[in-house]
């Protein structure tokens, strides 16, 4: 199949205009999307169960009657989990084991130090009390995104995580229901879109509120996350998948031409680019590509990704390639390069980095271990993979000795008038120990 990819080279003039096109994306819903989950999450909020009964019902053909009916028990998952076949039963649990093991070095203790006058500072971390956790549905199974989203959740300590997924004509995939047991979700409510992320916001009669909503969803999804931020927290609004591979040319073209595809075949927005100093190199992976792309059966999906959104970019060498890779800021990152510890060194914005020849993204989505939810969008610059802290809150600890609340007082009380902040000035001034 003949692929109409992007090809640049960073020598020629306006090489930085067309990178910063290929790399824009507009993730802001439109007018459209935005009226009807205004509408949605109103509704939801105003109205309960019986809206989110009504929406279901609606959007994903389904005849729910009660909001019982909505509802899959920890024993429903166990009986899922038996009728997946024993290999699926072993992977996940192995990838779990490794998620969790990971994670678990993610843990913030709490801490604090006592200064020479008496006074103890410090920093108290509590885990949240309640979260949600948005598994996209259908026939598709995403298992993976289970494991990511509740593991940290559990080992950073939280109380009751609570599972939401959509089952468009009452579709209920074993495989997803397989890991929410093995993950130890403790609820799983069979619904999706806006009108599940408005019920776990603001909690109905049988769904309750949480403190913070991860998972990826479709662009409803986004927009009530973004809709609902600040009555709940949120872990990111994501764009589509993306991944920039640097190779030094001594990789197998066939082994990077399916690193490409392997986000590429996620769905037509995805973006996959190529940079390296060998331009022979460049042309063999295309080569490969074309003459892999058959053997997909996403082909059509894969190539309507890397015409519109791909790239193969020749650059002068190494060091130039990784200015590139900090200005993309990509979500997935492959060094396949000899000492790709050395050249990590260089790269300051990336959601993972995956180092060497033999460290395929994929092997991350599923069970290196780190978490596979990452920033998108250049937004690597200044966010970071989904983790144990994003379930964790930290509350700081000062309790001022009688000495060290009087040093103290002299140091506020000139600063709180200085802000024409009288109060202030006297609650700290009452503390001062007269004669000190």
């Amino acid at each position: 199949m003949n692929l109409n990819i992007r090809e640049f080279s960073s020598s020629t003039d306006g090489f930085r205009k067309e990178l910063d096109a290929l790399l824009a994306w507009d993730s802001v819903s439109d007018d459209a999307v935005q009226s009807s989950v205004a509408n949605i999450v109103e509704q939801v909020r105003k109205r309960g169960d019986e809206a989110v009964i009504e929406f279901t019902n609606r959007f994903d053909r389904r005849n729910v009657a009660a909001a019982s009916d909505l509802e899959i028990s920890r024993d429903e998952m166990a009986q899922a989990k038996n009728r997946v076949s024993k290999e699926m039963v072993e992977s996940l649990e192995a990838a779990a084991k490794r998620v969790f093991d990971y994670h678990e070095r993610q843990k913030q203790p709490s801490w604090q130090y006592q200064e020479d006058n008496g006074t103890v500072l410090g920093q108290k971390v509590t885990p949240l009390d309640r979260v949600g956790v948005y598994v996209p549905g259908g026939k598709a199974a995403y298992p993976s995104s289970v494991l990511m989203n509740v593991m940290p959740a559990k080992v950073a300590g939280v109380s009751e995580i609570i599972m939401v997924v959509p089952t468009p004509d009452g579709f209920v995939n074993d495989i997803v229901l397989a890991a929410a047991y093995i993950a130890g979700a403790d609820r799983v409510f069979t619904i999706g879109g806006a009108q599940a992320v408005a019920a776990l916001a603001y909690g109905t009669e049988s769904i309750p509120k949480v403190d913070k909503i991860v998972g990826p969803g479709n662009i409803f999804v986004a927009t009530a996350k973004k809709m609902v931020f600040g009555v709940v927290g949120i872990d990111m609004i994501a764009g589509p998948s993306e991944i920039l591979v640097v190779c030094d040319g001594k990789t197998d073209p066939d082994w990077i031409a399916m690193d490409l595809f392997s986000q590429a075949e996620h769905d037509e927005d995805a973006q996959s680019i190529l940079i390296s100093p060998d331009a022979d190199f460049i042309q063999a992976v295309k080569s490969s590509m074309e003459r892999l792309i058959e053997t997909q059966s996403r082909k059509d999906i894969i190539k309507i990704s890397l015409e519109g959104r791909g790239a193969l970019i020749h650059v002068r060498d190494m060091d130039e390639a990784m200015e590139i890779a900090n200005v993309v800021a990509a979500e997935h990152l492959e060094l396949s390069v000899d000492e790709p510890e050395k050249w990590a060194e260089k790269i300051r914005h990336a959601g993972a980095i995956f180092m060497g020849r033999h460290t395929p993204e994929a092997l991350g989505d599923y069970c290196a271990g780190p978490n596979h939810v990452l920033p998108t969008s250049g937004t690597a610059r200044f966010s970071s993979p989904l983790g144990v802290y994003d379930f964790q809150k930290r509350s700081s600890l000062i309790n001022c000795s009688p000495l060290g609340a009087s040093e103290l007082a002299k140091i506020a009380s000139p600063l709180a008038r200085g802000e024409s902040l009288e109060a202030h000035a006297m609650s700290a001034e009452y503390r001062i120990i007269k004669g000190d």
